[in-house]
C-alpha cells in the first residue's frame, strides 16, 4: 500500500509466508522537485496467526528481538494488528515487550475495510484498555485499509518526519 506496488511484498491467504526479514530500499521526495532521500522500509515476519511448528515460531521470536534490539538506527516500528480480532495475547504481549525495551512504535490497525467501523472502534479501544492498565502514555494509532488507500498519507508523512529527524540526528555528527 505504501509504495503502491501490490507485487512489491509477497502475500498471501494463509499466514506466515514471510519468514525471512525482508529489506526494501525506498527513495522518496516530500516534493516532485525535491531532491530523493533513501529509507529502508523492513518486512519482519508476522508472529501471530502463522500454523508453523513451535520451533519455528520460537526461531522467528528471536530473530524478531535479535533485529528489533541491535538496531541502533531504528526510528520506529510498525505493528500491525488485523482490526477485525478482538485484542491477541500475542499482540499484547508483543507490544508489551517493545514498551519494556523502549522501542518507539505506532500501532497500525489494518483490513478496517472488511469490518463494522463499529466493531473496529471496539476492538481497538479493547487493546488500548488493555495497555491504560500499566502504561501512562499510549502508542499513536493510525487505522488504514490496504484497498482503499486510507491510513497511507499519515503513514508516509510519518515516515518523512522521522526521516527528516535522522538526516537532523546524522548531520549533528
Amino acid at each position: 500500500m505504501l509504495c503502491q506496488r501490490q507485487s512489491l511484498a509477497k502475500t498471501s491467504s494463509t499466514p506466515g509466508k514471510t519468514q525471512m526479514i525482508n529489506h526494501f530500499l525506498i527513495e522518496s521526495s516530500k516534493k516532485e522537485k525535491a531532491p530523493k532521500y533513501s529509507w529502508y522500509l523492513v518486512d519482519l515476519p508476522g508472529y501471530g496467526y502463522a500454523k508453523v511448528a513451535q520451533k519455528s515460531r520460537k526461531a522467528w521470536s528471536k530473530m524478531i528481538e535479535d533485529y528489533i534490539s541491535g538496531r541502533e538506527n531504528l526510528m520506529q516500528l510498525f505493528v500491525l494488528i488485523d482490526a477485525r480480532h478482538k485484542p491477541l495475547a500475542i499482540d499484547l504481549e508483543f507490544v508489551m515487550a517493545l514498551g519494556h525495551w523502549q522501542i518507539p512504535f505506532t500501532l497500525v490497525y489494518t483490513k478496517t475495510d472488511k469490518e463494522k467501523p463499529g466493531a473496529v472502534k471496539r476492538n481497538i479501544e479493547l487493546f488500548l484498555d488493555e495497555l491504560r492498565s500499566s502504561w501512562q502514555f499510549l502508542p499513536q494509532v493510525i487505522i488504514t485499509s490496504a484497498t482503499k488507500k486510507v491510513g497511507r498519507e499519515e503513514i508516509l508523512e510519518l515516515i518523512s518526519n522521522y526521516n527528516d529527524k535522522f538526516e537532523a540526528e546524522k548531520a549533528q555528527f
